[in-house]
């Protein structure tokens, strides 16, 4: 008897961390979503200093995380158009994987959500919430109340991917612009 229990709780528990999964978009989707007219793609991917983190952190006000970034330069022809930084943040309890989309003068061009594993909180891949961070930079309006407004049922979901999207802003602006 308590065999069984134990194999109903373990897969129980599996299938409830993935039961709510959707991906939206692959990386390479992403891409066509964001840069429409880029002829190519190529891995530019980021390596940040000790002292590229300390600015990254001074800028975003949060934490860099992480010295490695996967970034993708879009490119049409051989003019550079921006770049596409990939990244995951914890919703409440699980990863919502997003794409930004940075001009080379580092403001936010797009975001897109990939893909999206909590059971609430989806509303955040709402066009209209995500075309707020249209313009903005890591200077201002990347915080929610300030540029960036919540959705209700979304808090966590909202404030987690704004943060990261400040953090990618603070690295374009560091590492990125041209």
């Amino acid at each position: 008897m308590r065999q069984i229990n134990l194999a109903t709780l373990v897969l129980a528990t599996g299938a409830t961390s993935s039961a709510f999964a959707t991906q939206y978009l692959t990386v390479e989707q992403a891409q066509q979503v964001m840069f429409p007219d880029a002829t190519g793609f190529k891995d530019t991917s980021l390596q940040l200093s000790g002292e590229q983190m300390k600015q990254v952190e001074k800028l975003s006000g949060l934490p860099a995380r992480s010295v490695s970034w996967r970034v993708f330069a879009a490119y049409k022809g051989d003019a550079q158009l921006g770049y596409v930084v990939l990244d995951d943040v914890v919703g409440k309890f699980e990863l919502i994987s997003y794409a930004v989309a940075v001009n080379p003068d580092a403001s936010i061009k797009q975001i897109e959500i990939l893909t999206y594993r909590e059971s609430h909180g989806f509303e955040i891949k709402s066009p209209a919430w995500r075309k707020q961070f249209v313009g903005k930079t890591a200077a201002a309006g990347l915080t929610i109340g300030d540029g960036i407004a919540s959705i209700s049922g979304a808090t966590l979901s909202c404030t987690h991917v704004t943060d990261g999207v400040r953090r990618i802003a603070a690295i374009a602006q560091v590492m990125l612009k041209k």
